[in-house]
């Protein structure tokens, strides 16, 4: 088969050298990409190097003989419905990558002793495809959820794989699933890349071999009545992430522990949790999302935009990137914000609500693009995040949410939308 343009763009964007570490992570915090760590499969490096790679053209399609019937957009749940096919790619230690394929949706048949039920070899993306009513299918930014599944894979001992290659073989799959993207604002086909370690055995090491599949489910919008905003409750009994752990990685042995927490704020009142870390509470991610903070400079009154650094404990989202880069753009560039990834503690939000300083808050992520925050609980009292009664949104969560969209669903051209 024919590879379609994009691929050698992917590609060049995927081999592209790693940037150095920014200035703004402490000394102390900042990772050393060099370092060969004991955790990784580095050890058989080399010779995993040499295995075949994931090959788009080897790709074989099955079609389902009864596919399923479309539900109505609007009746849609995040999650609960899925298309008529999956892709599956498996990989063993001595042959490398096997051929992939498209089959019917089904379950997968494991052994009980299979080494992800006991040790959690699980990695997963979550990214989305959109069909505008031009009848144009886009991915948004699919070469950085590349990026990032490889950093999580490796981070467990699961083999790296190119991410050009995947992104070919899963353009081709949504191309069949087209029928199940509505064509309306707001919906999508959300797709789940995962990779799991699939040997059967119940000691403790490297994988010696991995399934890597791709299944797709369509969803209306986070929102379908419009922007709702949420109430967190500032959590430090829990911990999210930690230094030195796994919290900048997409792992799924992260949200499992974060559940019992979520639950714990429900039944007080509030939507989510708002993870701080340390003695000075620094602010780190909300629920499942990155978290932004709009607030103005004591004095000068300066606008700013804050949001955690990528210290290792913080997921590196691609909507968190993708709002970073559209703030130094649009609003530093343009209308004198300060845009910065720093460290920054609940008190200083606080004092900033107290001061009249807090403009708004929100959180980022794939499902919901942005999403706005009211309030914080934080020691026994609600720490209002600038927005009035009868507001659901500041100004710079509508503004993002709109830009981000239209590149999306193609209403602008730009180098993140990757027609397929």
């Amino acid at each position: 088969m024919a590879r379609p343009a994009t691929f050698s763009r992917v590609r060049s964007c995927l081999n592209a050298s790693r940037a150095d570490t920014p200035a703004w992570i402490p000394p102390c915090r900042r990772p050393n990409w060099r370092i060969k760590r004991p955790y990784s499969i580095q050890s058989q490096e080399e010779e995993i190097a040499k295995l075949p790679n994931i090959n788009p053209d080897a790709l074989s399609i099955t079609k389902t003989t009864t596919p399923k019937a479309l539900s109505p957009p609007e009746e849609l749940v995040f999650g609960r419905t899925f298309t008529d096919h999956m892709l599956s790619i498996e990989w063993t230690a001595s042959q490398g990558w096997l051929p992939a394929r498209i089959t019917p949706y089904q379950n997968l048949s494991l052994d009980p002793a299979t080494c992800v039920f006991h040790y959690a070899f699980e990695a997963f993306e979550g990214m989305k495809a959109y069909k505008n009513p031009r009848n144009e299918i886009r991915l948004f930014r699919p070469d950085r959820n590349m990026y990032r599944l490889n950093r999580s894979v490796e981070r467990i001992a699961l083999p790296r794989f190119d991410g050009a290659a995947l992104t070919d073989l899963i353009s081709r799959f949504v191309r069949l699933e087209e029928r199940f993207i509505p064509s309306s604002r707001g919906y999508s086909l959300y797709l789940r890349p995962t990779m799991i370690g699939t040997q059967r055995t119940l000691g403790v090491g490297p994988p010696g071999s991995a399934l890597l599949y791709v299944i797709a489910s369509p969803v209306g919008p986070y929102y379908p009545t419009g922007f709702r905003a949420v109430s967190l409750a500032a959590t430090s009994t829990a911990v999210r992430a930690w230094p030195g752990g796994v919290g900048d990685r997409k792992l799924g042995a992260n949200y499992a522990p974060c559940i019992v927490p979520q639950l714990e704020a429900a039944k007080r009142g509030y939507h989510q949790n708002l993870w701080l870390f340390g003695a000075d509470e620094l602010v780190t991610e909300v629920g499942t999302m990155n978290f932004f903070a709009c607030v103005r400079e004591r004095g000068s009154g300066r606008k700013m935009l804050w949001t955690a650094p990528l210290d290792g404990t913080i997921l590196a989202g691609v909507t968190r990137e993708s709002v970073l880069e559209l703030a130094r753009e649009r609003l530093g560039r343009e209308e004198g914000w300060a845009v910065e990834e720093k460290g920054f503690t609940m008190r200083e939000l606080a004092e900033a609500a107290d001061e009249g300083r807090f403009m708004e808050a929100f959180g980022t992520g794939t499902a919901a693009v942005v999403s706005p925050v009211r309030l914080i609980n934080w020691r026994g009292r609600d720490v209002k995040c600038g927005l009035k009664d009868d507001e659901e949104a500041g100004e710079v969560a509508a503004r993002m949410k709109g830009w981000i969209e239209e590149i999306q669903y193609g209403d602008v051209e730009h180098k993140w939308s990757v027609k397929i």
